[in-house]
């Protein structure tokens, strides 16, 4: 194996929280968060976490399809049983964005070019690098979730998918498979444990969040779009925008910002 893509037993070395496992890797598979889905529904514990270099059938935010190539880049999928009330489940995408971010800001020459943009999508130097989608997982003995996180590792610039996007091999970051994985659990476990205390973490994402004081167009549908300022999240994760008409809060919607024109 490639010292580059991820291994199991590196992953379990490297690790400093404890809350996860069975952990698995592997080279392939359709989508590592419909396989974990069916590993919860069979009675998988919080914890279990599935990660894949390749994805061949992955989808994002609003059912957008989701491919990594072979070895390019880091699907990883973490089922997790949390304890707040349902409406507060919103934060598990942000969290996500925020371990990833910090995770990259540790390896990064420059802390500051790694931002997030509401809710969940993680930026270099306004790039984004990472998408992430959390889903709900019905149990008879109570709802799951699974967190789905892709990372854009060693894709060239001829292989992005859009112009907007970026890799950590293009940006000159360590695309240590391995070693990104471990870091973004680690901080993810961090941040889902004082989570579960709180329910909110609403100061630290603000201050991570590029949306937060730029201005910028929630495309809501097809047929709604809106601009405004963004002021900030509410107690459930929600974006709020100070528009012509007042301040407006908004559970779903792609935020394009005005100065980046992303």
């Amino acid at each position: 194996m490639s010292p580059d893509l991820p291994d199991a037993r590196r992953i379990r070395d490297l690790l400093r929280a404890s809350m996860w496992g069975p952990l698995e890797v592997v080279p392939t598979t359709g989508s590592t968060n419909a396989d974990l889905a069916e590993r919860a529904r069979s009675g998988a514990p919080e914890g279990a976490v599935l990660i894949a270099s390749e994805q061949t059938a992955g989808r994002g935010r609003l059912d957008r399809q989701w491919v990594s190539p072979a070895g390019s880049s880091v699907s990883m999928s973490l089922l997790l049983r949390p304890t707040p009330a349902f409406p507060q489940w919103g934060w598990l995408s942000l969290l996500a964005g925020m371990a990833v971010a910090a995770a990259l800001s540790d390896v990064a020459s420059s802390a500051g070019s790694v931002t997030l943009k509401w809710p969940n999508d993680v930026l270099i130097g306004g790039r984004k690098v990472c998408g992430i989608l959390s889903e709900r997982v019905e149990h008879p003995d109570g709802a799951r979730a699974v967190v789905g996180i892709g990372i854009n590792v060693a894709l060239t610039q001829a292989e992005l998918p859009v112009p907007e996007a970026t890799s950590l091999l293009i940006e000159g970051m360590p695309t240590d498979q391995s070693v990104l994985a471990a870091s973004v659990l680690d901080h993810f476990a961090e941040l889902y444990r004082r989570w579960q205390i709180s329910g909110s973490l609403r100061g630290e994402y603000e201050a991570r969040c590029a949306s937060v004081g730029a201005p910028l167009t929630i495309q809501v549908d097809p047929r709604h779009r809106v601009e405004g300022t963004g002021r900030g999240v509410d107690e459930f994760g929600r974006l709020q925008v100070a528009t012509a008409g007042g301040i407006e809060t908004f559970a779903v919607g792609d935020v394009v910002h005005a100065k980046l024109g992303r």
